[in-house]
């Protein structure tokens, strides 16, 4: 089955099946006799037209995450499936003809474009690269897109130079390289971590917008859960290359069990929280968060097998130390957590 055929296939599939499934994703990378496990058995889908937050602190394993589903890495065991099709089995013209339909968005705008590279050219090349459109076409089509992602007047933007541009703009034309081609799924790494504040919520909006006008999945990788509230369907939140909770992001947003969740929204600014123990935002207490968690066992105590976050948990138990905890729960809310 070719490509152009598979995507065909999705298009005609029920809404219910996903368009993107990890099943069982472990990374391991080694480095002169060290190894590092960047993710374990990580699993988890992206329906069609839906935004799926993968949400953790730095090495969580999310950036890894990202590079395996667009190919730039391969996993050391487990499955990618989009469609039929097992990305982990990609190889050369497949792999290439695969990256039309999945696209990435980068952290740094500036460190993604190449500087020689003037905005409308950065545009025509995918398009007559992937998809074979004249000179002319390709051209009508990158004005149409610098119009919807808003680098407007697009007389005034054609011909600069990344150096020329704004951070927020940058990350604009960053966005209209990556649906030029009119993706299924777009993988947004941090895309408005290196942006000003005030230019944060008009990025997001935008990715929204095209998410819902162009019926396209979005992969959200972030740390931060309030963007992630904001713009995410559903929320995985990953500890260490582990999924410790997933589920409808009403859900662990509104209701977040895992320790670690619940810490990463205590580290959200709150003016309430001094008057009142409970959230306004969440409904969650956070007044054992109050104050600084001591290490409650050392790190060495932790078999390899033991929860990752164990050594930090204000609740960890003997059982915690030696295994990790399965997800349990209901398909709207799962915890990988003894209590």
């Amino acid at each position: 089955m070719s490509m152009k055929q598979m995507n065909s296939k999705i298009s005609s599939q029920n809404t219910e099946k996903p368009i993107l499934e990890l099943k069982d994703i472990t990374k391991i990378f080694s480095n002169r006799g060290h190894s590092t496990t960047a993710a374990q058995n990580v699993n988890f889908r992206v329906d069609p037209g839906k935004v799926v937050a993968l949400v953790g602190e730095s090495g969580s394993g999310k950036s890894t995450l990202a590079k395996l589903i667009t190919g730039i890495e391969r996993p050391t065991s487990g499955s990618i499936n989009f469609g039929e099709w097992a990305v982990e089995s990609l190889r050369s013209r497949n792999l290439r003809e695969y990256r039309k339909h999945v696209q990435m968005i980068f952290q740094d705008p500036f460190a993604s474009l190449n500087p020689h590279n003037t905005v409308l050219y950065t545009i025509v090349r995918p398009l007559r690269k992937h998809l074979g459109l004249s000179k002319q076409d390709a051209r009508n089509r990158a004005i149409h897109i610098m119009e919807t992602v808003r680098l407007t007047p697009v007389e005034q933007f054609m011909d600069k130079k990344p150096h020329q541009m704004s951070g927020g703009q940058r990350q604009r034309l960053v966005i209209a390289r990556a649906i030029a081609c009119e993706p299924e799924l777009v993988v947004a790494d941090e895309p408005v971590s290196m942006l000003d504040v005030s230019i944060r919520a008009d990025v997001l909006y935008l990715i929204d917008e095209l998410r819902r006008t162009q019926n396209m999945s979005v992969i959200y990788i972030t740390h931060d859960m309030l963007s992630a509230r904001v713009l995410a369907d559903e929320v995985v939140v990953l500890y260490r290359g582990h999924v410790v909770e997933q589920g409808r992001s009403d859900e662990v947003i509104k209701h977040p069990t895992h320790p670690y969740t619940q810490l990463l929204f205590s580290s959200i600014p709150n003016p309430y929280r001094h008057k009142n123990k409970e959230s306004v935002d969440t409904g969650q207490k956070f007044a054992e968060f109050d104050v600084p968690i001591e290490m409650k066992v050392a790190q060495d105590m932790v078999s390899n097998s033991g929860c990752p976050f164990a050594s930090r948990c204000p609740f960890v138990m003997d059982k915690c130390l030696q295994t990790m905890p399965p997800l349990t729960g209901n398909q709207d809310h799962l915890t990988a957590c003894y209590r």
